[in-house]
């Protein structure tokens, strides 16, 4: 049960929303910069290369935390480029990496570590970044099991039978406000070789 008083929970909330969008674009302009890819397209390829190298569509879509159909248009993009391939299934969609997209991420994990080094665990302590964690993987902790009540389908680590991880490359690259006007305008600036556009306030 909380204890902060009248007002403390809307400041903590908006000094976290401020705290998380300039971490998150610090990281991702330099990760982004070194893929040549859009900050959609490669929480993509960062999912599937979490999971192994491919995942169900509508379990990508639960994983990312996106709207199935516009989902959907991000990836007829990606396999277009040679990033992904989609196989039919007798009950659904497969989504793999093709040897581009896997070469992608795998190039762009390094640069990925460092940034998120550089501009978030670098500016903690040793103790601040554990008591950190463990405050995520709290409200974190019923994430799985809410995304498959809501859609019917598996978090990105059941597919080997692992709750999804709180500490990994998805995650840090997962942005839960992105919309679909966003999603969409990522896909299109990156297919035209442009930076993606910065996401809109609420």
């Amino acid at each position: 049960m909380s204890t902060v008083g009248p007002g403390e929970a809307t400041e903590l909330w908006l000094r976290w929303k401020r705290a998380h969008e300039m971490v998150r674009a610090a990281v991702i302009a330099e990760t982004t910069a070194a893929s040549g890819v859009s900050e959609s397209e490669l929480s993509v390829l960062a999912c599937l290369h979490e999971s192994g190298g491919s995942l169900r569509q509508n379990a990508l879509a639960a994983a990312l935390g996106w709207d199935r159909t516009r989902l959907s248009h991000l990836l007829t993009r990606m396999a277009d480029r040679g990033y992904v391939t989609r196989d039919k299934l007798p009950n659904g969609m497969e989504v793999a990496l093709r040897p581009a997209g896997r070469h992608t991420i795998n190039a762009t994990l390094p640069t990925l570590e460092t940034a998120t080094r550089r501009h978030l665990l670098d500016r903690l302590g040793p103790d601040d970044a554990k008591t950190l964690k463990a405050l995520i993987d709290r409200l974190l902790s019923g994430e799985g099991v809410a995304a498959e009540a809501k859609t019917g389908a598996p978090g990105v680590g059941a597919k080997r039978g692992r709750p999804p991880s709180s500490g990994t490359v998805m995650r840090m690259l997962r942005d839960h406000n992105t919309g679909i006007a966003e999603l969409d305008a990522g896909a299109d600036d990156a297919s035209n070789g442009r930076s993606p556009s910065p996401a809109p306030e609420p």
